[in-house]
């Protein structure tokens, strides 16, 4: 498995000389996992891992408590691992300390974190993140791959009677035997999917027609991906399922040429709402959020109407353009050259969109008829 870990440390050693610092450490989820390829979380409602890893102008220091030392420098370094890099190790007793006290005390001269921490700057690593360096796009690949089978196996089982939970629970199991933490699991059966963007799961039948939407999560690599099935389809469906799709289409050309030309998350949207109004759903962009860039974090940015964000190139991207009751989305990396969705197996019926406004193709899943 490939890991860039040295982009990645010449990036935060260049954040380093720009703030003047001599530290930076890393404790939430997203940020560890993106420099180590590793998994911090025990606790998924905290923001900070059990374990943190601070940069500086002399090497890399791992900070972690007595109970979870061996584990994660036995499991959850890979990234460093590979590269090579031992680090230096301060271990402090679990029962003296929280982690971010743990930082507060053993850092070095002039410091910042990735979360609140006494003494300390407060920074936000988001810019580090991207683009994606090329190194380990395959790996992400892979991610897309897995999670997306993942959620295409357990759509054909289905059946209309099976409850939003079930389904759910079978997701997330599926992932989880994948390697996968899942972040967000929403299944929405073909009522509560009409009346809700956000689907969380309850014990309704799905009915007429499901979504299945996952972010999932594996070696600092987030993937979004939904697939529709349908049991007996209402007439209105794949109609609001093809307008979800031109506007899928027109978000990846307006990425790919807004991110080539150093633009903004808001020039995006721009785009995005146009094109609803194009397809006949004015206005409909906003009932939900549009999606955004991905790679690292459920979502790295949400666009927004005047979200400054960069659009960075390359780097995935995730939009899930929503017309009530249906909805598109998957992942794709977008370069200056071109888009690849990476959430496509070959195993799913697709349809090929064009881009309103834009030069460009692209291909995102039909919803599939069970019987």
């Amino acid at each position: 498995m490939a890991y860039a870990t040295t982009t990645k440390l010449e990036r935060i050693r260049a954040a380093l000389d720009e703030r003047d610092l001599d530290e930076l450490w890393f404790c939430r989820p997203a940020n560890y996992g993106w420099l180590t390829g590793g998994d911090p979380v025990i606790d998924a409602t905290s923001d900070v891992g059990v374990g943190a890893v601070g940069v500086g102008r002399d090497g890399v220091r791992v900070l972690a408590p007595n109970n979870e030392r061996s584990r994660i420098l036995d499991e959850e370094l890979p990234g460093l691992d590979a590269a090579g890099i031992d680090p230096e190790v301060t271990e402090y007793d679990w029962y003296d300390a929280s982690l971010r006290e743990a930082v507060a005390t053993h850092h070095r001269s002039a410091a910042a974190a990735d979360v609140a921490v006494a003494g300390l700057e407060q920074f936000y690593a988001t810019r580090l993140r991207s683009p994606m360096p090329a190194a380990e796009r395959d790996r992400f690949r892979d991610a897309c791959e897995e999670t997306t089978a993942a959620v295409e196996a357990v759509a054909r089982e289905l059946t209309a009677e099976t409850t939003e939970r079930a389904a759910a629970g079978a997701l997330s199991q599926a992932l989880l035997e994948r390697g996968f933490r899942a972040p967000v699991v929403l299944v929405g059966g073909g009522d509560r999917s009409q009346r809700y963007r956000h689907y969380t799961p309850r014990d309704d039948p799905l009915g007429e027609f499901a979504h299945l939407t996952v972010v999932a999560e594996r070696g600092g690599h987030d993937v979004a991906v939904t697939r529709t099935v349908t049991f007996d389809a209402p007439s209105w469906l794949r109609e609001r399922h093809d307008a979800a799709g031109r506007v899928a289409a027109t978000a990846l050309a307006a990425t790919r040429e807004v991110g080539s030309a150093g633009g903004s998350a808001g020039e995006v949207l721009d785009a995005i709402s146009e094109a609803y109004a194009a397809v006949g759903f004015e206005g409909e962009w906003q009932a939900h959020h549009q999606g955004g860039a991905i790679g690292y974090a459920t979502r790295e940015w949400v666009a927004t109407p005047d979200a400054e964000d960069a659009v960075v190139v390359p780097m995935p991207f995730a939009w899930n353009p929503t017309v009530q009751g249906a909805k598109t989305e998957d992942t794709a990396l977008v370069t200056e050259r071109g888009v690849e969705v990476a959430t496509e197996t070959g195993e799913w019926p697709i349809t090929t969109y064009e881009a309103v406004g834009y030069d460009g193709q692209f291909s995102f899943h039909d919803p599939l008829a069970l019987d």
